[in-house]
């Protein structure tokens, strides 16, 4: 099994390749971390007597085709025994693209702080932009533009920068809606995932494949309406660490408000300029607040935890997960829980639709486990 410093420095080489070959045309030689990441995997597998890639080549299709719980090499701590699901693999197989596991190792797995904080240095931009102008309104708007507008057409870039809600934060959606790449085009056309309304990969079996692990667990991913790029003019992508920090848990954030206002609660999304992501009043002003993370790795997940900020003021506080996250990992919150540190063992993950569950049962004045945020599987 691959140990984990090697493995942040692998899914560091795969996402740099991508990007590469997504910005240049031809694409340019493989960077140098992607030399640093074969001239490491060469020597762990020489010194374990195995027979190590032959080359560049031979490493990106190991990361494509062999899952990393049968790579033949050591684990370097015990940590790494939750590093990674099984069947779990850096490039999907299917569109040759970096998945989602990929990017949160990158992100989350070393000491690379530009990396690591690239979605959150994004938010804080946004966030200043809106408090010099004392405007919650526009960080809202911006929050929501990003949920539901992975994807632009010119039209409807140039609809974004008539809204005035927006003015204080333009400049930045301009840096953060680079043009789509290429090699989203099937004849002169990006489609879009109806589900998630992020961009299709076309396939060379005519297929499609979407990027969100949420959305492949559901099936093949239904095409949504085409943007014809002689039609529509240029077309925009939000940058993907933001589709997968941003987009994909902004989402859930949705999904849960929605689930929530429908049993008649009050809930204010990402209150104080985002200081948590839902505050949920009962009809007794109870107040929940909730952080909602969507993560492949709950190990990651864990070893980032921290106590849900205490303004504005709630009387119960949790993060929350998708429901698919659970099914995807044999012991997602045990994982979790485990990698806690010390300073968030008040914390509790739970999942979506059984916090929704508890919801329901706290307004028929339930009270305990079944009613309140701290018991259940994860107390």
């Amino acid at each position: 099994m691959i140990n984990v410093p090697l493995l942040h420095v692998l899914a560091t080489a795969i996402i740099e390749i991508a990007e590469q070959r997504e910005q240049t045309i031809p694409p340019p030689p493989y960077p140098p971390e992607a030399q640093r990441a074969l001239d490491q995997v060469v020597l762990e597998c020489l010194r374990g007597r195995i027979t190590p890639p032959s080359g560049l080549p031979e490493l990106i299709s190991w990361c494509r085709t062999r899952p990393l719980d049968r790579w033949p090499l050591q684990l370097a701590d015990e940590e790494a025994e939750e590093a990674f699901g099984s069947g779990d693999v850096l490039i999907d197989r299917h569109s040759g693209m970096p998945t989602e596991l990929c990017l949160e190792w990158k992100v989350d797995g070393g000491k690379d702080s530009a990396a690591r904080q690239y979605d959150r240095r994004t938010i804080a931009v946004a966030l200043q932009a809106c408090l010099a102008v004392d405007s919650p309104e526009s960080y809202t708007r911006f929050r929501r533009v990003l949920v539901d507008q992975p994807v632009l057409a010119s039209a409807d870039w140039s609809e974004l920068a008539g809204d005035l809600y927006l003015c204080p934060v333009v400049s930045l959606l301009s840096a953060i809606y680079p043009t789509a790449p290429d090699h989203y085009l099937r004849d002169g056309r990006y489609t879009p995932c109806e589900r998630c309304r992020t961009l299709l990969v076309p396939l060379t079996d005519g297929g499609w494949w979407c990027e969100r692990d949420e959305c492949r667990q559901q099936g093949p991913p239904p095409p949504g309406r085409s943007l014809m790029l002689s039609a529509t003019g240029k077309v925009l992508q939000l940058r993907r660490p933001l589709r997968q920090f941003v987009t994909g848990p902004g989402r859930a954030e949705v999904g849960l408000e929605d689930a929530l206002r429908s049993l008649g609660l009050t809930v204010e999304m990402w209150p104080a300029y985002d200081a948590y992501d839902l505050r949920v009043t009962f009809p007794d002003d109870h107040v929940w607040a909730i952080d909602v993370k969507d993560r492949v790795h709950p190990g990651l997940l864990g070893r980032k935890a921290s106590l849900v900020p205490t303004t504005p003021p709630y009387h119960e506080a949790c993060w929350v997960v998708p429901r698919y996250r659970v099914r995807g990992h044999h012991d997602y919150l045990g994982a979790f829980r485990r990698a806690r540190p010390a300073s968030a063992r008040g914390l509790h993950l739970l999942v979506d639709d059984d916090l929704v569950l508890r919801a329901r049962a706290r307004l028929r004045g339930g009270r305990g486990s079944e009613a309140r945020l701290d018991g259940g599987s994860d107390a």
